[in-house]
């Protein structure tokens, strides 16, 4: 079932976004060399509690941090640990924040030191990721539907020559930290079957992807780790998007 928020809803998620944003970029930019991503994720976690929000994915059954980590050719759901960064790595933090019974998600992905420490080609591959984060967000609109923002993200993403990862996608968020609609990073059968946008929903549009091939692999016994099975380079750009009768409003 799809949830239409109130006002009341997508005022407490409005305030949830702004903590979330705040929380996760503090984090980035603590994300320099020698620090550990388990420091990253007691900053964020600081931060939210100090704002007046939660650790939204502390409410996910057996999750106990308030971000995760996936450096380099870890695709999602990384545990921050003792892992200490070095110049040059590729890191995305995802966060959400939960706030007023509402949940709202967040990630993205920098280099360690900057781009001048960046890996050859990672610069462009990047840019390719915010390009097509900003051009599913253009289509977040009353009356498209789903399956143009999954477009959007796939041409960009794909013509550019890199990899949509397909086993893993955005999808509806607020009462849950995810709920429906599915929102892939690419088009998945007709267009006009998939679901329609309309004022009040609220979705966290992800552009997940990579620099070699789509196949993902659990990369350890640790039952959340996802990394590229050819151990490439991959990234992740998620924000939390409310539908309105004109242009889409980013909430994180």
């Amino acid at each position: 079932m799809i949830h239409i928020k109130n006002k009341k809803e997508i005022e407490s998620m409005r305030k949830g976004g702004k903590i979330l944003a705040k929380a996760l970029y503090t984090s980035l930019d603590a994300a320099t060399e020698g620090v550990s991503e388990k420091r990253l994720d007691d900053i964020a976690e600081k931060v939210m509690i100090e704002n007046g929000g939660e650790p939204g994915f502390k409410k996910v059954p057996g999750y106990h941090h308030a971000i995760c980590t996936a450096t380099n050719d870890v695709i999602v759901h990384g545990i921050p640990g003792d892992y200490r960064l070095k110049k040059g790595d590729v890191i995305c933090i995802d966060a959400g924040v939960y706030l007023d019974n509402l949940h709202t998600d967040m990630a993205e992905t920098i280099v360690v030191g900057g781009m001048k420490e960046a890996p050859k080609g990672v610069e462009k591959f990047l840019n390719t990721g915010k390009k097509a984060l900003a051009a599913g967000i253009a289509e977040a609109r009353e009356g498209n539907r789903v399956g143009h923002i999954s477009r959007a993200i796939q041409k960009i993403v794909e013509g550019e020559g890199y990899s949509v990862v397909r086993s893993l996608i955005g999808h509806g968020v607020g009462r849950e930290l995810h709920e429906e609609p599915e929102v892939p990073g690419y088009l998945h059968g007709p267009l006009e079957k998939t679901p329609l946008l309309k004022k009040g929903m609220t979705i966290a549009i992800e552009v997940i992807y990579a620099m070699g091939g789509p196949d993902v692999m659990y990369a350890n016994d640790d039952g959340w780790t996802i990394k590229t099975q050819d151990g490439s380079i991959s990234a992740v750009f998620e924000r939390t998007i409310l539908i309105t009768s004109s242009d889409p409003e980013v909430l994180t």
